[in-house]
């Protein structure tokens, strides 16, 4: 909970962490994309087992960051894999139904991270409330995402997929300054899990508004 909520108020080297992040950043996004492809056969329970895996290792991730940083980049790279393996059902079949909601959350994404990154990268306000406020709103989505399972609710999806985007607004906010403010190189693989995170939970989200089936 610390790594994701500390927002960092000193002056660091973002030189020096922003250029690593964004490239692992960028290779794990390469390697979901191969995954997702490689695994566009894949049933659901597949998926699942997949998505364990992916967490496995980001569990990992954040032991070996304080050890060896090759390992954790390791990590970092087999989480992007297993991430789009387990990924690869839902996106099959929306390129199968729906193609153009595919399109449609790629171009939304792509805009989303790069008008919130700049923002939170480029501010100089602290923004450690914005963290807390996101957490406990996070957990609150979550909880909301576990009741409609069971509960019929109209509109639910669209909702649920609006207020996820607010919460990781304020989620690529803060991990944009953290990426400024800090000077620690080490935990560029971890940061960019983040990030990377942040961005596809976004696309799952516009992907949801998006889609045009009945």
């Amino acid at each position: 909970m610390s790594t994701r909520l500390g927002t960092g108020t000193g002056v660091g080297s973002s030189e020096g962490l922003f250029a690593p992040t964004m490239s692992l950043v960028a290779l794990t996004m390469g390697l979901f994309a191969l995954g997702a492809y490689l695994g566009r056969n894949l049933t659901e329970g597949w998926g699942w087992a997949f998505y364990i895996g992916a967490f496995a290792c980001l569990i990992a991730m954040r032991f070996a960051v304080r050890a060896a940083s090759g390992a954790a980049t390791g990590l970092l790279l087999a989480f992007g894999m297993l991430m789009g393996l387990a990924t690869a059902p839902t996106l099959a079949y929306y390129a199968a139904t729906d193609p153009r909601a595919v399109w449609d959350a790629a171009l939304a994404t792509a805009l989303f991270m790069a008008a919130l990154g700049a923002a939170g990268y480029a501010t100089r306000a602290d923004l450690s409330g914005v963290a807390r406020l996101s957490f406990w709103a996070l957990l609150g989505l979550i909880v909301f995402g576990i009741v409609m399972v069971f509960v019929d609710m109209p509109g639910a999806d669209v909702a649920y997929s609006v207020l996820g985007l607010v919460v990781f607004a304020g989620l690529t906010l803060v991990d944009f300054q953290r990426l400024r403010t800090s000077s620690d190189v080490g935990s560029a693989p971890l940061m960019a899990a983040w990030i990377f995170l942040d961005g596809l939970k976004v696309f799952l989200f516009f992907l949801n508004i998006f889609d045009r089936r009945d």
